[in-house]
């Protein structure tokens, strides 16, 4: 017999695609069974928004979870972006007329300029189709959809530009790829840092969170549990990384690079 406690999150839909579970009254976990990023779904009295859309190739399965809920992307007032990566704005495209297209203004930038290198469109081998972002977010924002209020906390670490979103009222937790269950991290990617990563996750340790809703993976009650473990992991990559730096020769890498830039530098004097 199995010692697992049952989730206490009902699944409402399910198919070979996604899965639709309820997190909270009013809010939804569509989860992706591919590479695809989990996508939310928040009612409020308000406005209706979604955190992260998933990829482009998983859009029909993400309407359909949609219309389930009788709420076609026409009632969606704000798609939210947590950061840059293509498996989580892949889909964004799709909501074009009245939806707008919300992301921290370092993320908006590489979205914008169509930054593939960033987005990791080639990892995904998604279509290369612009997505205008609408509202440039800053730390300190606050999304005020009537029974919900979400502060936008700047996270960085996983890129320079992830977002989580705080709800005190009801305690939820959008924390995409900086915080996932069982304190696994989303990795350090191009912009990222694992130090900026420590400093982000100390400051979700300090939240009196209850739900955990991240990027990828199930939902957790546990965010304390869980970020408390991903603290732990973060300061041990610190120190591997640390020494494999130390047994770098520093010079030796950082020359050719240099090197570059300064024939960069002559082409242009010519």
């Amino acid at each position: 017999m199995s010692d697992r406690k049952p989730s206490p999150f009902p699944i409402l839909l399910n198919n070979d695609i996604c899965s639709l579970i309820q997190a909270a009254e009013n809010v939804y976990q569509v989860r992706f069974k591919n590479r695809g990023a989990n996508a939310y779904l928040v009612r409020g009295k308000s406005r209706t928004i979604m955190i992260d859309v998933g990829l482009s190739s998983d859009y029909p399965s993400l309407l359909e979870c949609l219309h389930h809920l009788d709420c076609p992307p026409e009632k969606i007032d704000i798609v939210v972006l947590s950061h840059e990566h293509i498996d989580h704005i892949g889909a964004a495209w799709h909501f074009g007329g009245r939806t707008l297209i919300a992301a921290h203004r370092l993320a908006s930038n590489k979205i914008m300029l169509r930054d593939d290198f960033s987005m990791l469109r080639k990892m995904f081998n998604e279509p290369n189709v612009p997505i205008n972002v609408d509202i440039w977010l800053e730390e300190g924002n606050l999304l005020d959809i009537g029974d919900f209020r979400l502060d936008v906390m700047h996270t960085p670490g996983h890129t320079s530009a992830c977002i989580s979103l705080f709800d005190q009222g009801s305690g939820l937790l959008f924390a995409a790829d900086t915080l996932m269950p069982g304190g696994v991290m989303g990795g350090v990617f191009g912009s990222g840092s694992i130090s900026d990563y420590i400093h982000s996750l100390e400051r979700l340790k300090g939240l009196n969170s209850n739900i955990l809703l991240s990027g990828h993976g199930r939902l957790s009650d546990t965010p304390q549990k869980d970020v408390r473990i991903a603290i732990q992991r973060s300061h041990a990559l610190l120190s591997d990384t640390g020494q494999l730096f130390d047994a770098l020769d520093a010079r030796s890498n950082f020359e050719p690079i240099m090197q570059s830039v300064r024939d960069l530098n002559k082409l242009d004097d010519n």
